[in-house]
């Protein structure tokens, strides 16, 4: 076929690029031996990407491995790479063997930033042959199970055999009894359900929620095991005794912050890697299933009527046990990082998924080359399992205001100018023309004005004191 007959059929199936994206790779691939391919190509690209990239978001496996057929016809060497390299570690097989072979086929040898602690591989054109260690589990698995954790670590938990034991640990007479937690969706019936809230940049996320038994069974798996196991000196978010302050007080005053953020943080950690955390805690491969499946969850994907169950289950947004296991999992990640930052002279701390890097040394502020550093820990997040969200990347100097999970530090810790005008606004007018005038309906407002007084006290202890006697003799007087 000539390239024009080419461009003209393309061009017909491009007015409806979603339902007709098989169809497009399908003719692509039909005359990749043109000449002018690249052409034919690039014809289609801009139009595709949008598409493609929601493909390659979907639950459901086989979109993923079609939106990856489409990505090896479509996307140029750079763009492919930089897709490909983190789905040549997806959780779901199929998916990585596609992305595996379109490596290998665009002859890409650089998906990832090479460990040596393994041997270099046979053949450098072998997928992933860089790094094909340790991100499954994130802690620490190179072949068979993962490293066990301190002894006295493991001393401190539960003593399990079975799933038997396990069962009965958690009140129930028998493994059969724990199945039906484990049920896929969130239907009638099933241990989990699900609901939407808005994201602060817009947007929804989806929070899957525990029913009651199943949620009581979670909050006995964190109170009594993970809560026994400690995390990294790096991690702040969702830790007894730390929170946004200790996690923003390390960069107080910084000559430079680096913020990043990981993409897709609960659902990047999988089964596999949860049962692998459950390997390293000492607790036999009956037990370590048992638990992992007790703290994910299987969605179910109904395309055009027909209902599959996604595999494997992620962590569920919404979950006692998920914060927990999230910061377990990422205890290589946060030493691998806390590692990076002493040797370019930074501090490290880890919320969630927020990432910062500070530097305090005047002349090691200046003179680092930040593509570097970013390039750097995005190559550790990806051998890690992770992938990083380039669009929060910041780099802030002492000239701009420079904030840390929501707090101020360019100087000392404060909560942003324009939050507390908005609040002291709020408390003149409740001063001033009651309490219903700015509540607005709202149930929850004295329990807002009460919280962020409480906030405010802990950043800022003693204005935030003056604001929580102002609320109380506000809300007394009401």
């Amino acid at each position: 076929m000539l390239l024009p007959n080419l461009i003209l059929e393309l061009r017909g199936l491009l007015d409806d690029p979603e339902a007709k994206l098989e169809r497009i790779v399908e003719r692509l691939r039909a005359h990749d031996d043109l000449a002018e391919y690249e052409v034919a190509r690039h014809y289609v690209a801009k139009r595709l990407e949008p598409v493609i990239r929601a493909w390659l978001a979907s639950p459901d496996p086989r979109v993923r491995v079609e939106a990856i057929a489409a990505v090896r016809q479509t996307f140029s060497k750079p763009a492919a790479a930089k897709v490909l390299r983190h789905l040549v570690k997806d959780a779901t097989l199929s998916v990585r063997g596609a992305a595996r072979r379109a490596v290998a086929e665009l002859g890409l040898d650089d998906v990832a930033l090479r460990n040596t602690t393994m041997r270099e591989p046979r053949r450098s054109s072998w997928p992933g042959g860089w790094n094909p260690s340790g991100w499954q589990f994130g802690t620490g698995r190179n072949r068979g199970r993962p490293k066990l954790a301190p002894a006295p670590v493991r001393a401190g938990l539960p003593a399990l055999a079975d799933v038997d034991a396990l069962a009965v640990w958690l009140g129930y007479e028998g493994a059969g009894e724990l199945r039906r937690f484990m049920r896929p969706g969130s239907e009638t019936g099933s241990p989990y359900v699900d609901f939407e809230i808005a994201k602060a940049r817009g947007g929804q996320r989806t929070i899957s929620a525990p029913r009651a038994p199943l949620r009581a069974i979670q909050r006995k798996i964190y109170a009594e095991l993970l809560a026994k196991v400690p995390v990294h000196d790096a991690a702040h978010g969702f830790v007894v005794g730390r929170s946004t302050l200790t996690n923003a007080a390390p960069h107080v005053g910084a000559g430079l912050l680096i913020k990043t953020d990981i993409r897709e943080f609960f659902p990047s950690i999988h089964y596999w890697r949860v049962r692998g955390l459950f390997f390293s805690l000492g607790y036999g491969e009956e037990v370590a299933w048992a638990l992992a499946a007790l703290c994910t969850r299987r969605p179910v994907i109904d395309p055009e009527g027909e209902r599959r169950v996604a595999w494997p289950g992620l962590l569920p947004q919404g979950a006692p046990t998920s914060p927990a296991l999230a910061n377990l999992v990422c205890r290589r990640l946060d030493a691998r990082l806390s590692g990076f930052a002493a040797k370019i002279g930074a501090r490290y701390t880890r919320y969630a998924d927020d990432l910062s890097f500070s530097i305090h040394d005047p002349g090691r502020a200046q003179g680092l080359e930040v593509g570097r550093v970013l390039w750097w820990i995005d190559q550790i997040l990806q051998q890690e399992g992770f992938a990083e969200h380039p669009g929060k990347r910041q780099v802030l100097r002492p000239h701009r205001r420079q904030l840390v999970t929501g707090i101020v530090v360019n100087d000392h810790p404060t909560v942003p100018r324009d939050a507390r005008r908005r609040f002291r606004a709020i408390l003149h007018n409740v001063a001033r023309r009651g309490l219903a005038s700015e509540a607005r309906g709202r149930d929850d407002f004295a329990d807002y004005l009460r919280g962020f007084a409480a906030y405010v006290e802990m950043v800022q202890p003693e204005l935030g004191a003056r604001w929580v006697a102002e609320v109380d003799a506000l809300l007394q007087s009401a």
